[in-house]
């Protein structure tokens, strides 16, 4: 295999993890991104390592459920409402998607991207000496009612279709796995294949610095264009100068549009802001990352405290953040933990928002380019941007260096919006 000068545009927790296949693959690297490794989305999403994640937004009834979540101050979907026209077309193509065969077809898509996962992980993480981030212990989705646990049936026969197996666990089972967690809570899953990181951003900046090590450039930078001679990569523009490049990996997240646009990719790609709120030395914390069903939100124990991630929120790139998104975050986790303070000292709680990159049928785009076979697509994961991140890595280096990646690549292509 010959090596190559590769230029990965990126540094969250996808384009660290494809830059550090490429770096094994033994060709030159070099990273750009306007912030330093691991301060976007990568930074303050849920940390869950879930090869199990693999339903879509848009299921049958996800959008009769819409109105309901909207009106919902507690909810967890929310709409800036002078943004609706912006985002309307994506709203119609989600929707459309929102059938069981198009579920059916995601489903085996995401299960081959996020099924190896945590071994696609392994090698990187031992690499870099961050071992201690990463931990197996399992995750739990928690369930206040009967009902709505038999809401999520098609759900469950989903992951079921794909592999994903888990236990049942009933009221005091739950009780004796989470001893902190409400008595509201009466039914439980429990599904053992899955990880977790402690601290997402420590994880990302430790694969950046055993990158640099390795020999790889991290630099600030933010990617303008590229350089074409007829379908044949150059170089890639940036605010800095021009980067001579044999290949490009194209993995700016919620920023990757214009980039796939400049290169004949009319990609709709969407912004989904989430927040996360952190309390330092909480009161009552579960063991594992716990999600519950009916508030789509997580609560995951990370080495700087307790973290509620979640919520969407639909507002474009440019609008100030709405904290009380955060804030509404320790409102619901007092209802998982009601020995958590109403109102903690302010000094032990920090709040978050990113802009997570998703796409209407919740699969990302991977794969080459148009206009150019040098330029490899990796982007739009959506919730599981840190659990798709390894094995998206992995094949992009695949792709670059012609050999079969193994998985059919069809589903992931950039011209199905077309």
């Amino acid at each position: 295999m010959s090596t190559k000068r590769v230029v990965v545009i990126g540094a969250g927790m996808v384009g660290i993890a494809a830059a550090s296949w490429l770096r094994r693959d033994g060709h030159s690297v070099v990273v750009i991104d306007p912030g330093a490794p691991g301060e976007g989305a990568s930074f303050g999403n849920a940390g869950c390592l879930n090869a199990s994640s693999v339903v879509p937004m848009a299921m049958p009834g996800t959008m009769r459920n819409a109105p309901r979540w909207l009106l919902d101050p507690l909810g967890p979907l929310a709409i800036r409402w002078q943004y609706l026209p912006a985002l309307a077309p994506w709203l119609v193509r989600f929707a459309r998607t929102g059938t069981a065969e198009n579920a059916a077809r995601t489903a085996r898509a995401l299960r081959a991207l996020l099924g190896p996962a945590l071994a696609s992980l392994a090698p990187l993480v031992k690499n870099a000496g961050a071992e201690h981030l990463v931990e197996k212990r399992g995750h739990l989705v928690v369930y206040r009612s009967e009902e709505s646990f038999a809401k999520e049936t098609a759900q469950w026969n989903l992951r079921r279709d794909n592999g994903v197996a888990w236990d049942t666990l009933g009221a005091d089972q739950l009780r004796q796995l989470e001893p902190a967690l409400s008595r509201e809570y009466v039914r439980g899953r429990f599904i053992a294949e899955n990880g977790h990181t402690s601290d997402p951003y420590r994880l990302v900046q430790a694969l950046a610095d055993a990158l640099r090590r390795d020999g790889a450039e991290i630099r600030r930078a933010r990617a303008t264009g590229f350089e074409l001679d007829g379908q044949r990569l150059t170089s890639v523009r940036t605010d800095g100068g021009a980067i001579a490049a044999d290949a490009v990996v194209v993995a700016a997240g919620a920023y990757s549009a214009p980039l796939a646009a400049a290169l004949g990719d009319k990609v709709p790609l969407e912004t989904e802001r989430g927040y996360h709120l952190m309390l330092r030395d909480p009161e009552a914390t579960p063991h594992i990352p716990t999600t519950e069903a009916e508030g789509k939100f997580v609560a995951t124990p990370m080495l700087g405290g307790l973290r509620f991630a979640g919520t969407v929120e639909f507002a474009g790139l440019r609008a100030a953040p709405d904290w009380r998104r955060a804030h509404v975050l320790l409102r619901l986790g007092r209802r998982m933990f009601p020995a958590l303070p109403a109102a903690p000292d302010a000094a032990r709680v920090s709040v978050w928002m990113g802009h997570r990159p998703s796409l209407p049928d919740s699969l990302p785009v991977l794969g080459p380019a148009s206009a150019s076979p040098d330029v490899i697509y990796a982007f739009g994961h959506g919730h599981v941007g840190m659990v798709g991140a390894p094995m998206t890595g992995k094949l992009v280096a695949d792709l670059i260096a012609g050999r079969d990646p193994g998985i059919d690549m069809a589903p992931y292509r950039a011209r199905r919006f077309a």
